[in-house]
């Protein structure tokens, strides 16, 4: 059979630059410092960077190797290994997982177009401005939407590689300019006090297992886009030092993150747990009290678009590729179809943020769930998540063994070698144990 031609990364700048595109998201800039305000600051933050090494790392080197030693998507790749049985049922899990979480992910990333507007405009952002109002939350849902779109079905090179080569770095910028803005602001030493020293004693169970959550999700492990953009490398690429680099560059925006809004929020003597609203609620009001104000919301909320279409070309990549592998389909059509398919099906998340009562007063009581947009978060965001990496994990570590996978990562690395024991370590025993407890425990973290 001939091996069919498949895209390849233009270079290893492009490949780590728009894999950590891929991971560094809202959940960066919006939910790791909402969690660690309700971890009670640095005490999470020192239990989050163990988790993000401890685990995160070697999952990420489980999905590079399993999607390069394929050149497939997660579907066709683990059926190329064990064409028996349901394991290709991990990577249609995988795919799922990415596509849904993009349904209602547009919906923030539309408020972030709005935000942007907004205060260009020189109006502070209000955040009902966009949830009550269903023609402003779907437009915008579908601003954001045709972005992501746009640069999908441009391709691997003159698409997804070449504007995250632009906007990873701009959004690194962006970060540090308000973050030297954040920490010379009158009263900010207290704020970096609360988030870079941590209290011990307020490290409890309920902390690390967050932690450990937040390590995942930050990183997208288990939805299938690891694998896929494992698969665009070539085989002289570095999978390891290229794994490592993107676990730097994500921990290093969540990190930044806390660096801009901890010392903000305390020189404003603001309240530091204002929960999920705490970016789109709190910072506007910040921003209203500073000299220019208007552009340094301006500067952030397009730095948070720019984390959230990074991250949308990524779930919109994953049903796209296998569309192109499985189907034939062209890349445009396939890009078309799943593009209008995420606005329709996002939609009912749009609408659930109080726009129309019924999808805004759906619950689920026994996992003090309100709400159509909290409950996709929860079954896909948080529960399909994990559960696919756990499996992914699984597979790698009992089903194909080690000795191939590891062979994979060696190529390319002169150290791997020197880390080899410790990941095989953690693929067979250690990841599937600690996983297994984070889905014992995720109903808690509803």
């Amino acid at each position: 059979m001939k091996e069919h031609k498949r895209s390849l990364w233009g270079s290893k700048i492009g490949f780590i630059l728009a894999t950590a595109g891929s991971a560094i998201g809202l959940g960066n800039i919006q939910r790791f410092p909402y969690l660690t305000a309700k971890s009670g600051g640095a005490g999470f933050l020192f239990v989050y960077l163990i988790c993000v090494f401890l685990l995160g790392f070697p999952l990420i080197l489980n999905e590079f190797a399993l999607g390069r030693h394929t050149s497939r998507n997660p579907v066709c790749g683990i059926k190329k290994i064990a064409p028996k049985g349901a394991w290709k049922g991990i990577g249609f899990l995988g795919i799922m997982t990415a596509f849904l979480i993009l349904t209602y992910y547009s919906v923030v990333g539309g408020w972030t177009i709005g935000y942007i507007f907004e205060s260009l405009l020189l109006k502070t952002p209000k955040l009902e401005n966009f949830i009550q109002n269903p023609l402003a939350s779907i437009g915008n849902m579908a601003i954001f939407l045709a972005i992501v779109v746009l640069i999908v079905q441009k391709g691997i090179k003159k698409g997804i590689e070449k504007y995250c080569k632009i906007l990873m770095p701009l959004l690194f910028i962006l970060l540090l300019i308000l973050m030297i803005r954040s920490v010379t602001l009158k009263g900010s030493y207290e704020g970096l006090v609360y988030y870079l020293k941590p209290d011990f004693s307020k490290i409890s169970g309920s902390v690390i297992l967050l932690a450990l959550s937040q390590a995942f999700f930050s990183l997208s492990i288990g939805e299938a886009v690891l694998v896929t953009y494992g698969s665009y490398a070539s085989k002289k690429e570095n999978l390891f030092s290229s794994a490592f680099y993107v676990v730097i560059f994500d921990t290093l925006i969540a990190v930044l993150a806390g660096l801009v809004i901890f010392p903000a929020l305390f020189a404003f003597d603001m309240p530091v747990d204002q929960g999920v609203g705490l970016v789109f609620k709190i910072l506007p009001q910040i921003f209203e009290q500073m000299h220019f104000g208007f552009l340094f919301s301006a500067l952030f909320f397009t730095l948070l678009a720019f984390a959230a279409i990074t991250t949308g070309i990524a779930l919109l990549e994953m049903p796209v590729t296998y569309l192109i592998d499985s189907r034939k389909w062209t890349r445009k059509k396939a890009v078309t179809v799943m593009g209008i398919l995420a606005f329709i099906l996002g939609i009912p998340s749009a609408l659930s943020k109080g726009a129309v009562s019924w999808l805004s007063d759906m619950k689920i009581e026994s996992l003090s769930l309100v709400g159509f947009y909290d409950i996709m978060d929860f079954f896909w965001g948080s529960l399909g998540m994990v559960l696919g990496g756990w499996l992914l994990a699984i597979f790698v570590g009992w089903k194909w063994k080690l000795k191939e996978p590891a062979m994979e990562l060696k190529k390319g690395s002169s150290y791997f070698h020197y880390y080899e024991p410790l990941w095989k370590f953690m693929i067979r025993y250690g990841a599937p144990v600690i996983i297994f407890i984070i889905l014992l425990n995720l109903f808690n973290f509803s």
